[in-house]
C-alpha cells in the first residue's frame, strides 16, 4: 500500500468525497419527501390514486437504477424534454428509485398504527390530512427510523452508479488517480475507506435504534 499516492492526490479524493456527500444529502431529502407522499397516496381511500402510486412502485422497484439513470440522462434530450445536468439526472434517478423503497417503509409504518387511531381522530373532528400528519405520522417514527436509515446507507452506496453518466464522485476520482499514477489497489482502498467513513456513523445509528426497539 503506497500511502504517498493517497496523500499526493488527497485533493482529488476530497473533491470526490464532497461530491458524493452532496448528492447523497440531496437524494436523501428528496427521496424521503417523495416516499412520504407516495406512502400517503398508497394508503388513500381513492382507488385510482392508490393504483397510480402502486404503478409507480412497481416500475421503479422493478427496474435497475443503472437503466433509470441512463434513460433519464440520455433519454431526456432524445424525447425533447430539454437539457438536464449530470447532477440533476443523478439526483432525479436516485430520488425516483430510492423514493419507491422509502415509500414502502413509510407505508409499513402507517399500517402498523392501530386503525382505532383513525377512528378516534374522526370522532374528534379532525380531517384525514390532519389525522395523518398530527396523529399517525408521529407514531410511525420509532417504527420506520431503523429501516429508513438502513435505506439511506443503500442510497449513499448507490451514488457510485452516477459514474456511468459522468458524475465526478468518489469512484470517478479514484479512477482519475489510477489514470495518473497507475496504482488501482491504493486508489480503490482509499475510495472504500472514504465510503466507510460516510456510512459507518449511520450504521451505528441503526444498531442503536434496533437495540432501543428490542428493549422498549
Amino acid at each position: 500500500m503506497n500511502w504517498s499516492v493517497i496523500w499526493s492526490n488527497h485533493e482529488l479524493f476530497a473533491a470526490g468525497l464532497w461530491a458524493t456527500v452532496r448528492l447523497s444529502a440531496a437524494a436523501i431529502a428528496t427521496g424521503t419527501l417523495l416516499g412520504l407522499l407516495v406512502a400517503a397516496l398508497r394508503t388513500s381511500r381513492i382507488p385510482v390514486v392508490a393504483q397510480i402510486a402502486r404503478a409507480y412502485l412497481e416500475v421503479f422497484r422493478g427496474t435497475p437504477l443503472l437503466i433509470q439513470m441512463l434513460f433519464i440522462y440520455f433519454g431526456a434530450a432524445y424525447l425533447g424534454i430539454g437539457a438536464i445536468t449530470i447532477f440533476g439526472a443523478a439526483l432525479l434517478a436516485l430520488t425516483l428509485y430510492q423514493g419507491a423503497y422509502i415509500a414502502e417503509i413509510f407505508r409499513a409504518g402507517i399500517e402498523a398504527v392501530p386503525q382505532g387511531q383513525w377512528e378516534a381522530s374522526r370522532v374528534l373532528g379532525l380531517t384525514r390530512i390532519q389525522t395523518f400528519f398530527s396523529v399517525i405520522l408521529p407514531q410511525t417514527r420509532a417504527i420506520v427510523l431503523p429501516p429508513l436509515v438502513g435505506q439511506y446507507l443503500s442510497l449513499i452506496k448507490d451514488t457510485s452508479i452516477a459514474v456511468v453518466i459522468g458524475y465526478v464522485e468518489l469512484v470517478r476520482q479514484g479512477q482519475a488517480v489510477i489514470d495518473r499514477v497507475g496504482d488501482p489497489a491504493t486508489a480503490y482502498f482509499a475510495v472504500a475507506v472514504l465510503y466507510f467513513v460516510i456510512c459507518y456513523p449511520l450504521s451505528l445509528v441503526v444498531r442503536r435504534m434496533e437495540r432501543k426497539a428490542v428493549t422498549a
